[in-house]
């Protein structure tokens, strides 16, 4: 997660404890909006710490490959 939180302060200019609420915020409202087994996939591919392995995950759930 500290990668997506880097990308989003470097993105915005938030400052990295800034970012880190934003992501969090966002996770936890679209982890809400899902079915529990794709949520819980999100937080094992957070789990992981790559940026790139959430966006293939959230673009997985929409059908891109």
């Amino acid at each position: 997660m500290d990668e997506l939180v880097n990308l989003v302060a470097k993105k915005t200019g938030l400052t990295p404890e800034m970012s880190k609420t934003v992501v969090v915020m966002v996770l936890d409202f679209v982890k809400k909006k899902l079915p529990a087994p794709v949520a819980s996939q999100i937080d094992t591919v957070l789990g992981s710490g790559s940026a790139a392995g959430v966006a293939g995950a959230i673009g997985g759930l929409f059908g891109k490959k």
